[in-house]
């Protein structure tokens, strides 16, 4: 499974929270436009981008180049991950999941989890 980093925050420290959880996961970290186009040409299987209201510059470049209908807000100001709604968004088939920053500890494990239990 290969995921790319992108988003305006935090990329490094979701790349290193992927690793811990799963270090045979292949991780890239690009700006948002190389990592939707990743995205898009195929060459990732799954998207994950902060930014600093979960949805804007997190996966404005994913919406645009691989469409809404494949991605997935998963945490904003105010709105903690919630772990039902990940796993219900990994099995719509959503690829590029979008959060703050500061709930990377706890969404990256999330998304990663349902992922794998989706496989």
């Amino acid at each position: 499974m290969k995921i790319v980093v992108g988003g305006q925050v935090e990329k490094k420290k979701i790349q290193d929270l992927i690793n811990e959880i799963d270090p045979s996961i292949e991780t890239v970290v690009k700006s948002d436009l190389d990592a939707a186009m990743v995205m898009k040409t195929g060459q990732a299987d799954y998207y994950f981008g902060a930014c600093h209201t979960g949805g804007g510059g997190a996966l404005a470049m994913a919406i645009a180049l691989i469409g809404r209908d494949k991605c997935e807000t998963v945490s904003m100001p105010g709105k903690k991950p919630n772990e039902e709604k990940v796993i219900e968004a990994v099995k719509a088939g959503k690829k590029a999941f979008g959060f703050t920053g500061d709930h990377a500890e706890t969404a990256v494990p999330m998304i990663v989890k349902a992922i794998k239990s989706n496989s």
